[in-house]
C-alpha cells in the first residue's frame, strides 16, 4: 500500500474502495470479484492457474470467476484439489497442474488454505526445489509469478502476507516460507462470498482472525504500523463476529469482518504472532484440531500468562471503542467470542490428553512464534499453559 500510507480506521468507515498497492490493487466492496478479469490484466497476465477447493467450487464461486476472465479474454485453467492443511504433497500435485498448463500468473480463490497452497505453487513453479527449501524467508533466488488474492473467509489474512504455511507430508509440521515475491500484488475483498461457508467454517475462521489482532498487537516485533492495523482489526473483528454469525445474510457486517482479518494479516507481516500459535500448531499437526479451535483454546491462557508483561497493551485493545464503557478484560472477551462460535473451551473437550503436554511443549517451543510472544517461553512455560487450558 504505497508505503502503508493509509488509515485502516478511514477505509473501514468506506464503502466500497479501491487503493494502490505497491505493484497491484486493494479492490473492497460488495460484487468486486466482477473487477477480477481487469485486475489479473492490470498484472500484465493473460493466462492464469485459478487455486481453489471444491467447496468453493460447490458454492458457484469458481463458476463466477470462470465466467468474469472469460469475459476479459482471460485464459485459465483450475486446481481445485486444495485441503485443509495443505501438505506438501498437495502443492506439488498443484505444481504439476500448473507446470502443464504454463501459466504467467497464478489466481487464489478461497480459504487461507488455497492462499498458501497458490503460493507454494508459486514457489515450485518458478524457483524449482521442493517445499523445504523454502522453509525460512527470503530463499527465493528468482522472480515469482504474479499473484491475486481473493478470501471466502475472515480468518487467516494470508492474502496480506508473504507468508504460506505449508504442513509436510508425513511430520504434518507446518513450515513457514516466507519471501517478499510471493506476496499477492492485487486482493480482491468481496463480502459477498463468505456467507456461502458452512457456519462452523465460518466461526473457525473468525476465531483465528480475532487471534491475529490479538497476538501481533503485543509482539516483540510490534511496531507503530502493525499496532495500528492491529488495533483496527480487533476493533472490527470484537464488534462484529457475534451479529455475523448471528446474521449471515448481512453482508456489511461481513464487509467488517473480511476487512478486520485483512488488517490482521498486515499486522502480522510486519510483527508476527506469540505464543498461542506455538502451542496450536502441535494440537492441530498432533491430533487434528483446526487450527483456529487450536490457537482459540490457548489465546486467553495466553494473555493471562502474558499481562504482567503487557497489561498496559491488552489495556488498549480493552478500551479500543472509546463509546464503550466497562470493557471486560481481553482474556474474558476471548471466550465469550469463542463461546459465541460454537468451540469447546477445554483440551479435554478435543480429547487432548494430559500425558502428552510434555512433548506438545516441546514442539510448541520449536515454533518460530514463540520467540515473537512477548514474555518468554520455553518447554516449561508451554506446559503450564496447555495445563491451564486443560
Amino acid at each position: 500500500m504505497k508505503g502503508l500510507e493509509i488509515n485502516p480506521r478511514e477505509l473501514s468507515e468506506t464503502g466500497s474502495w479501491s487503493v494502490s498497492l505497491e505493484s497491484g490493487r486493494l479492490q473492497f466492496g460488495e460484487g468486486s470479484l466482477d473487477r477480477l478479469g481487469g485486475l489479473v490484466r492490470g498484472l500484465g497476465c493473460t493466462r492464469v492457474l485459478l487455486v481453489t477447493d471444491a467447496g468453493i467450487r460447490a458454492a458457484g464461486h469458481v463458476e463466477r470467476a470462470e465466467a468474469v476472465m472469460i469475459a476479459e479474454g482471460i485464459d485459465y485453467a483450475v486446481f481445485d484439489e486444495v485441503v485443509e492443511n495443505p501438505t506438501t504433497l498437495v502443492v506439488e500435485s498443484a505444481r504439476r497442474a500448473a507446470q502443464a498448463f504454463g501459466p504467467d500468473g497464478i489466481v487464489a480463490l478461497g480459504g487461507g488454505s488455497s492462499m498458501d497452497c497458490a503460493k507454494g505453487v508459486n514457489f515450485l513453479l518458478t524457483n524449482g526445489g521442493k517445499m523445504e527449501d523454502y522453509w525460512g524467508t527470503g530463499k527465493a533466488s528468482r522472480p515469482m509469478l504474479p499473484s491475486l488474492g481473493i478470501p471466502t473467509t475472515a480468518g487467516t489474512g494470508s492474502e496480506a502476507q508473504s507468508y504460506a504455511l505449508i504442513a509436510q507430508e508425513g511430520s504434518r509440521n507446518k513450515m513457514a516460507c516466507g519471501d517478499p515475491k510471493a506476496k499477492f500484488r492485487s486482493v480482491i475483498l468481496d463480502p459477498s462470498l463468505l456467507p456461502s461457508a458452512p457456519r462452523e467454517v465460518r466461526a473457525v475462521a473468525a476465531m483465528d482472525a480475532v487471534s491475529h489482532a490479538v497476538e501481533s498487537y503485543v509482539s516483540t516485533r510490534r511496531n507503530p504500523v502493525s499496532q495500528l492495523f492491529a488495533m483496527e482489526a480487533w476493533r472490527l473483528l470484537e464488534s462484529s463476529l457475534e451479529a455475523a454469525l448471528g446474521s449471515p445474510e448481512r453482508v456489511e457486517t461481513w464487509g467488517r469482518m473480511l476487512l478486520g482479518a485483512h488488517f490482521a494479516g498486515w499486522a502480522i507481516e510486519h510483527s508476527m504472532l506469540g505464543a498461542a500459535h506455538a502451542c496450536a500448531n502441535p494440537l492441530t499437526a498432533r491430533f487434528g484440531i483446526p487450527h483456529g479451535v487450536a490457537v482459540g483454546l490457548m489465546l486467553p491462557h495466553v494473555v493471562g500468562f502474558n499481562r504482567d508483561e503487557v497489561g498496559t497493551l491488552y489495556g488498549e485493545l480493552e478500551n479500543a471503542d472509546p463509546s464503550r464503557t466497562g470493557a471486560p478484560r481481553i482474556e474474558h472477551r476471548i471466550a465469550e467470542l469463542r463461546q459465541a462460535c460454537g468451540l469447546g473451551g477445554k483440551l479435554r473437550d478435543y480429547d487432548v490428553p494430559r500425558e502428552s503436554f510434555g512433548e506438545l511443549a516441546e514442539q510448541a517451543a520449536e515454533q518460530w512464534t514463540a520467540s515473537f510472544n512477548p514474555r518468554q517461553v520455553g518447554p516449561e512455560e508451554l506446559k503450564g499453559l496447555y495445563e491451564s487450558a486443560y
